[in-house]
């Protein structure tokens, strides 16, 4: 495989970052909030092509019953080549007995469903940016 994972914040790019996460369409703080959310989860992955930055994702969990799953961003040339399955299968390992929960970006949902997610019927949220995600798709 051509692609190579790091699982640490060591030496990241963190413009790269923010970049992918935009054309990817999941930018929505600014980079130095990006950054902190990254340093501050448990798990994060990033996937290189050579040494380009390609896709990004990051996890936290209580260790116990719970985790969730952000920021998968894969850049559009990038997508469809199973790098997002790549990452979601680095981000969820130790957590097999672990309730995952994730937000997906609309339209994004059958690639989910393919890894074994579904929809929640219960589901509630409370944006700091309400208006914002109302726009993207994203609650009602």
């Amino acid at each position: 495989m051509p692609y190579h994972i790091q699982e640490s914040c060591e030496q990241v790019d963190w413009q790269a970052v923010y970049r992918v996460l935009q054309e990817a369409g999941l930018a929505s703080h600014s980079l130095e909030l990006t950054k902190k959310a990254f340093e501050n989860s448990q798990r994060v992955v990033f996937v290189f092509d050579q040494d380009m930055l390609i896709g990004t994702g990051r996890a936290i969990s209580d260790g116990a019953y719970e985790a969730a799953i952000y920021d998968i961003a894969v850049l559009p040339a990038y997508q469809g080549k199973k790098i997002g399955k790549l990452i979601m299968d680095s981000l969820s390992k130790g957590f097999e007995d672990i309730n995952i929960i994730l937000f997906a970006r609309p339209g994004v949902e059958n690639f989910y469903k393919k890894l074994g997610y579904c929809k929640m019927l219960t589901a509630m949220a409370r944006f700091h940016r309400a208006s914002i995600m109302r726009e993207k798709g994203f609650t009602e």
